[in-house]
């Protein structure tokens, strides 16, 4: 394995670490503490396997790990309205009118959702490698992607947000 393999992972480990996050400092954080889990588990990882699966799984598993050791210290979830936050997430240097703020609609998207749509989208992994890395089975990968894709562009299309109303149920007989 050589050094620049693992250091050519980074970027791609930093964007998926500061969407999850949705803070770059916490992004950093969680990137450092995912490649520190690299260096002491470097026995386990297969020379030619995926490095770059093999180190999301380390990062996916991180944040999941983090997330609810925080729940527990705190005993519950601290819960930040987006709106309340919109100033630190609309896009620099473009007139907001203009651009659709994509990072505050990918931060409504439920957490299992966003992690599947950008690892399929933006890092470009396979289906059967998110899987892999989420450990959800292939299935809920591509349930999990197609909702997120739905919920996504309901967002940027402006509809409300469904979240706070109660699901409309039908009577089939």
């Amino acid at each position: 394995m050589d050094h620049a393999e693992l250091v050519a992972q980074i970027p791609g480990l930093r964007r998926y670490a500061r969407v999850l996050t949705g803070d770059a400092w916490a992004a950093d954080d969680l990137v450092q503490d995912t490649l520190e889990r690299a260096c002491s588990k470097w026995r386990l990882w297969t020379a030619g396997s995926n490095l770059r699966a093999w180190l999301f799984t380390l990062m996916h598993n991180q944040f999941v790990s983090q997330a609810r050791r925080s729940v527990r210290q705190s005993g519950a979830g601290v819960r930040v309205d987006v709106d309340d936050v919109d100033h630190e997430l609309s896009a620099g240097g473009v007139a907001p009118d203009v651009t659709l703020d994509i990072e505050r609609c990918l931060l409504r998207l439920p957490e299992d959702q966003r992690a599947v749509l950008l690892l399929v989208s933006v890092e470009d992994l396979s289906y059967a490698e998110v899987a892999r890395i989420t450990g959800v089975p292939l299935g809920t990968v591509m349930s999990r992607l197609s909702r997120a894709r739905s919920r996504l562009r309901e967002l940027m299309d402006g509809r409300p947000d469904r979240t706070g109303s109660p699901p409309v149920l039908r009577r089939l007989k």
